[in-house]
């Protein structure tokens, strides 16, 4: 196998996994960043089930089947994952991920990122296991559960506070935790202001608008929440972002019809606007959604989330940050919105506490500190 020349150097291999969207924006904002900084890296995103054993894709993506179908069964396995030192067997893991290990040789990075708990074990027992020389970074959004502590990895770009609280626990020194923020997409640097940016995108100026955001695995209840949204007798407008659902959005489309100051959107390239002008949003609780809602100061509504992680992220946005609310029963949809808009201070909180855990600058910090593990390293 030919290496590559020191003119091709550093190369940055970015692991990623298509479920829901969360962990393919991580990438591609830290991708972005990285070659903001430095036009001449290598770097590639890929979707590392694909550079796996068909069988293998088949395991890592049974869990859907529990959480649609079972969200107690899925809650207990995990709930034990979150727990315990790996989300799975490391023999499976072993002979599932040859063909990724096969690729990651041939493309003999300099960094490997993985950001997703399963693919940072992959990729440290590739490292344990066949002495690559590589720097190991694991990244992902704000629940940072034990099986990330690989030895192997040496920098965890990751939100401060809790999770970074998570890692220390779990054992990772204090010089391997970048308490960052989690890295996304930052804010447009020609952002206008509010009221310009209302004006743009047809927004009422003194009407509150309310995103609606659909999030990319599960069961989404549309039905539940255009009930909700019908007992709410205060002016409103309302913004649906079903992402890439066309049957979805064709079921919000019916739900909607007739309904005043009600607009349906499938996938919008510029979600940091709408939520630049929005004045609270209804989501799940996805932690690449979080991080952008916190980076525009957005009031969150927390609704439906699986079990697992994002549940976590529930208690924190209502507990911990007190940027917002976990929803944890259709019915108090309609009450917590109106709660909101008839207390516009208690809003106005919200929105300065979000805009205190705001970290814009999250990729491209994580990008500086991987482009100076790369430059550390002998090759």
């Amino acid at each position: 196998m030919s290496q590559p020349t020191s003119e091709q150097r550093p190369r940055i291999l970015i692991l990623t996994l298509h479920h829901g969207s969360a962990h393919v924006r991580v990438a591609q904002a830290l991708e972005q960043a990285l070659m903001q900084l430095r036009p001449s890296l290598k770097v590639e995103v890929v979707d590392a089930l694909a550079h796996c054993t068909p069988w293998f894709r088949a395991y890592y993506n049974s869990f859907v089947i529990p959480l649609t179908y079972w969200p107690a069964l899925w809650e207990w396995i995990e709930s034990a994952q979150h727990r315990g030192s790996s989300t799975g067997p490391a023999w499976l893991y072993r002979l599932g991920a040859r063909p990724l290990f096969r690729f990651s040789d041939e493309f003999a990075p300099d960094v490997v990122v993985a950001t997703e708990a399963g693919l940072c074990e992959i990729a440290a027992m590739h490292k344990r296991e066949r002495g690559r020389r590589y720097r190991l970074v694991g990244v992902d959004g704000f629940d940072m559960e034990r099986p990330w502590a690989q030895p192997e990895v040496d920098l965890f770009p990751c939100a401060p506070g809790e999770p970074a609280a998570q890692l220390a626990a779990a054992g990772v020194p204090a010089s391997k935790i970048l308490p960052c923020g989690v890295p996304v997409s930052p804010p447009p640097a020609n952002l206008p202001d509010r009221a310009t940016l209302r004006a743009r995108l047809g927004v009422e100026p003194a009407v509150p608008l309310l995103l609606v955001v659909f999030g990319g695995l599960g069961k989404p209840r549309p039905q539940c929440i255009a009930e909700e949204l019908a007992k709410i007798n205060s002016p409103l407008q309302v913004v649906f972002i079903t992402r890439r659902k066309p049957r979805l959005t064709a079921e919000v489309e019916r739900l909607s019809k007739g309904r005043p100051r009600t607009r349906v959107f499938g996938w919008v390239d510029n979600m940091q606007e709408w939520m630049a002008a929005a004045d609270l949003m209804l989501s799940r609780a996805g932690g690449a959604t979080v991080a952008e809602a916190l980076n525009a100061g957005l009031p969150i509504l927390g609704f439906d989330p699986p079990p697992g992680d994002e549940r976590r992220v529930c208690e924190l946005i209502e507990t911990s940050w007190q940027v917002g609310y976990w929803v944890k029963r259709p019915g108090e949809i309609s009450a917590r919105i109106m709660h909101l808009l008839a207390n516009p201070k208690e809003l106005e909180r919200f929105h300065a506490n979000a805009l205190a855990r705001a970290r814009p600058r999250a990729a491209f910090d994580a990008a500086v500190a991987i482009l100076q593990l790369a430059q550390s390293g002998n090759y």
